[in-house]
């Protein structure tokens, strides 16, 4: 995106929405990778007897908040101390921008240099959450070979009746 201070005003105030939603979507994945990685760390230890168990756990763990998923997943991996603390920070981070980051910082959307200090925090944000999100992939993906599960998954199985979409490119 655009340096801050060179966007109209308007431009700026959607600049500052696109980064609120940036942050929740990569919060959004880290949910979903936490979810992946706690149903592979399970299978790895044989605890989910059938393909059943497994559907109806990852059901369920879909509707689980970042927090509840967070200290499951501390009992089933074994992540370092400074991962811990990572995960900690993104969670109470997350739930202060969902919660009340626009509560406290309303006054600082009306004026050029607040809208800039919240996209930069906001970009700040979701790169530390993206970046985190990518490390636990890494994790699933480690698993998913060590697992044997590689090349198990067809396409019409992960998309079911539907056809792949077609991929469009954007020309920048």
């Amino acid at each position: 995106m655009k340096e801050d201070t060179q966007l109209p005003e308007s431009e700026q105030s959607k600049e500052l929405f696109a980064y609120f939603g940036l942050a929740v979507y990569y919060c959004q994945a880290l949910e979903q990778q936490l979810t992946n990685l706690l149903l592979l760390t399970k299978i790895s230890q044989g605890t989910l007897p059938s393909e059943a168990d497994l559907a109806d756990l990852y059901q369920r763990k879909l509707g689980n908040s970042l927090g509840q998923l967070i200290k499951e997943i501390q009992h089933h991996f074994p992540f370092s101390e400074a991962e811990t603390a990572q995960l900690h920070h993104v969670w109470k981070q997350r739930n202060y921008i969902v919660h009340d980051y626009f509560k406290e910082r309303i006054q600082d959307t009306f004026t050029s240099s607040g809208r800039a200090a919240i996209i930069r925090e906001l970009k700040r944000f979701k790169n530390k959450a993206g970046a985190l999100e990518l490390k636990l992939q890494g994790y699933c993906t480690e698993l998913y070979r060590k697992l044997g599960l590689e090349g198990k998954l067809e396409e019409e199985d992960l998309l079911g009746d539907f056809p792949p979409a077609p991929l469009k490119h954007r020309h920048t």
